[in-house]
């Protein structure tokens, strides 16, 4: 009886589409409580009205589906333009200001088709893939933030630029990465192997001190898809609050964690929302500390070359006597960003999808990756009151030793990882043409991505292992359809 009533709840509540009443989360939520096999009436919208359908290399590139304003077409299309914009050093042309030092040319290089990267091919260096660094065990005493090595920073930039004085500024280092298989096998005698990567660099000293092995923490990071960055920023600080647990209080093993991070607008601490261990407070700042640390773009929020103190050749590097990335230019790119739309599901109504559905939540995977939420207010009309679809809940988990880098980032520990959203994840292969998950991209498709997980989502993993192979199959079906 009560799960009728609540079907019919929901049924009456969508076909209202009154989703700025609390009611309707709610419904819709007791709904995924008690039919994970049913069908939601918008299953396929995993973001609301924004949602597209596009299953080609283009799915990830395509600008929100209520975006209806010629307007704002225009500032999308002009957002689109700058974020494949390649840049070069001082004194080329108009798209002057790359580096000194850099990871890539453009945003594009990093997320190429709006997509997600993967670790480099043996004997290449770092393209769609960054390194983190920075002083073991220091915090910076006024944002909490790491703090940088003194001859390398905060991120390694493995390439340099020749400026218009004929100068070469030398790249950073190099990363060389090796893999160790790591053999298992479920109850039922099916076998797998994990690669666990080990990390090498190599670094372009041009006189500098090397960083000896103790003195650095480092971490890799994949980029990240593109598709609904500004609806994970639309969802309300109330509900991240209202998710987390940091002390565990309902005793499910789950203690989701919010981070606080330095907000340079406002110098002052908000919720971190964006990057592997929510390091970044919104969209804006995210970007903004992209073009710097990446591509050596001064702008609004770093108006400064990115020289450590001891690299001498990059500080004398011609720079330009106005910001790189103007206001208005960052100000596209972000307008960009946010209405990217969210692709579509498919095949969500195959029964094996609905079974893997079910089985998802069974054993707890929707604890950390929520299913649904209803996005707030946002000076972007299109990303509000919007009912979504992310699997995320934007919150640090306790990951395992296996996943721990060992680099802190302003609250969260060197274990810990936001989690990522789910929706899209069965579209990477076809955009990018390859299934590397987790932050550093080491699984090597869905299963072991699960097998990877531990910490907080041990019990989850655990329950996955001793699932029937077919029951397994399932959950990798559901996730495929995201």
């Amino acid at each position: 009886m009560l799960t009728s009533l609540l079907i019919g709840a929901c049924s009456q509540i969508f076909k209202e589409k009154d989703k700025n009443s609390p009611t309707t989360e709610w419904a819709v939520l007791a709904y995924y409580l008690t039919n994970t096999n049913q069908d939601d009436p918008r299953e396929a919208y995993s973001g609301g009205d924004t949602t597209t359908f596009d299953t080609t290399v283009n799915a990830f590139d395509l600008i929100a589906n209520n975006v209806d304003d010629i307007e704002r077409l225009v500032r999308f299309d002009n957002g689109n333009a700058n974020f494949n914009l390649n840049w070069v050093p001082v004194g080329s042309t108009a798209l002057q200001g790359l580096g000194p030092t850099f990871n890539s040319t453009s945003c594009n290089g990093c997320h190429v088709r709006d997509g997600r990267g993967k670790p480099p091919d043996d004997g290449t260096n770092l393209t769609t893939m960054l390194i983190r660094i920075g002083k073991t065990g220091e915090i910076h005493p006024v944002t909490g933030g790491n703090v940088g090595l003194d001859n390398f920073g905060t991120q390694l930039n493995p390439r340099g630029i020749i400026d218009n004085n004929g100068n070469t500024i030398p790249g950073e280092g190099s990363v060389h990465i090796t893999y160790q298989e790591i053999a298992g096998i479920f109850p039922d005698g099916e076998t797998y192997s994990l690669r666990k990567p080990t990390y090498t660099i190599t670094w372009n000293t041009g006189g500098l001190g090397v960083a000896a092995p103790a003195s650095f923490e480092l971490s890799p990071r994949t980029a990240p898809i593109i598709p609904g960055l500004g609806l994970l920023e639309a969802i309300p600080e109330s509900k991240l609050m209202e998710w987390a647990d940091p002390n565990d209080f309902n005793g499910d093993g789950v203690s989701g964690k919010i981070n606080l991070v330095w907000d340079r607008a406002t110098s002052s601490s908000k919720i971190g929302r964006f990057g592997w261990k929510a390091g970044q407070p919104n969209l804006r700042q995210q970007n903004a500390e992209a073009f710097l640390g990446d591509m050596g773009l001064t702008n609004p929020f770093f108006p400064t070359n990115d020289c450590p103190g001891l690299q001498t050749d990059c500080a004398s590097s011609p720079v330009l006597s106005e910001l790189e990335v103007s206001e208005v230019r960052l100000g596209f790119v972000s307008f960009y960003t946010s209405l990217v739309g969210v692709p579509g599901r498919r095949g969500w109504k195959l029964d094996t999808v609905k079974k893997g559905k079910v089985s998802f939540h069974e054993i707890g995977c929707a604890n950390c990756h929520k299913p649904y939420v209803i996005t707030g207010e946002h000076a972007n009309k299109e990303i509000s009151n919007q009912d979504i679809r992310p699997y995320t809940d934007l919150l640090l988990h306790d990951m395992g030793e296996g996943l721990a880098d060992n680099r802190g980032e302003f609250l969260a520990n060197g274990r810990e990882w936001r989690t990522p959203p789910l929706w899209a994840l069965g579209l990477i292969k076809q955009v990018n043409q390859h299934e590397f998950f987790l932050h550093d991209g080491r699984a090597r498709g869905y299963q072991e991505a699960i097998l990877w997980h531990g910490g907080e989502a041990e019990s989850a993993k655990q329950k996955f292992m001793q699932m029937p192979k077919e029951d397994r199959a399932n959950i990798i079906q559901f996730l495929r359809s995201l």
